[in-house]
C-alpha cells in the first residue's frame, strides 16, 4: 500500500509550497536526474519538467511521448518520475490541487469526481510510469546512482478478470494494484 500511496501522491508532490528553498539546481542537473528513471534508450527524447523556485517549468522539449519530472527542491529525498504524455492531465491536476493546499485524500476525491464527470481525461490505452527514489546524483556519470526504481503501467478500471493478472502483491511478478479504479495499474518489479 505504501507504493500505492506514493503513486497517488506523486502528481501532487510537484508544486507543494517551498520553505527556505535552497538555490535551484541547474537545469542540466535537473534534466539528468529526471531522465534517470527512464530506460536508457528513452532518455534523450523525453520532455523534462523541472523547477524554478516552486514553479514547475519545461526544461526541455521532448519527442518520444514521455514526460519526466525533476526532483522537487526543498526536501532531503531524491525522487524523480517519468510517465507517458497521456497521463499529463491527471498528473498536472494533482500538482495543481496540491499547490492549492489540498490533502492527498482531497486530491484523490477531487480527481475521481472530475474523471467521473468526464472533465479530467484518462489515457485511452495503457500508459507507463517509471520512478526512481533515493540514491545520489553522480555528476561524473550524469545520472542518479543507487536509487530504487519502480515501473508501473496504468490501465484505468482494469481488474484481475479483465487482465488475467493477480491482485496479490509480489516482487517476482507483475500484479494489479487499485483494481477497478481510474488509477488501476500493473506493478512491475516492486
Amino acid at each position: 500500500m505504501r507504493t500505492f500511496a506514493l503513486l497517488l501522491a506523486l502528481p501532487g508532490l510537484a508544486l507543494t509550497a517551498q520553505t527556505a528553498c535552497a538555490q535551484d539546481k541547474a537545469a542540466a542537473q535537473q534534466i539528468a536526474e529526471a531522465v534517470s528513471a527512464l530506460p536508457a534508450d528513452m532518455r534523450a527524447g523525453a520532455r523534462v519538467l523541472g523547477y524554478s523556485g516552486a514553479a514547475v517549468v519545461t526544461l526541455r522539449d521532448g519527442s518520444n511521448g514521455m514526460i519526466c519530472l525533476a526532483d522537487e527542491p526543498g526536501d532531503d529525498r531524491l525522487h524523480v518520475a517519468c510517465y507517458h504524455e497521456s497521463l499529463e492531465p491527471f498528473m498536472a491536476r494533482g500538482r495543481e490541487l496540491r499547490a492549492a493546499g489540498k490533502s492527498r485524500e482531497e486530491v484523490q476525491q477531487m480527481r475521481l469526481a472530475e474523471i467521473e464527470a468526464g472533465t479530467l481525461p484518462l489515457p485511452e490505452r495503457w500508459a507507463a510510469l517509471y520512478t526512481l527514489t533515493g540514491g545520489t546524483f553522480d555528476a561524473d556519470a550524469g545520472a542518479i546512482v543507487g536509487g530504487r526504481g519502480n515501473s508501473v503501467i496504468y490501465v484505468p478500471y482494469a481488474t484481475a478478470a479483465t487482465l488475467g493478472i493477480s491482485e496479490q502483491p509480489a516482487r517476482d511478478r507483475p500484479w494489479l494494484m487499485a483494481p477497478g479504479t481510474p488509477w488501476a495499474h500493473v506493478m512491475i518489479g516492486g
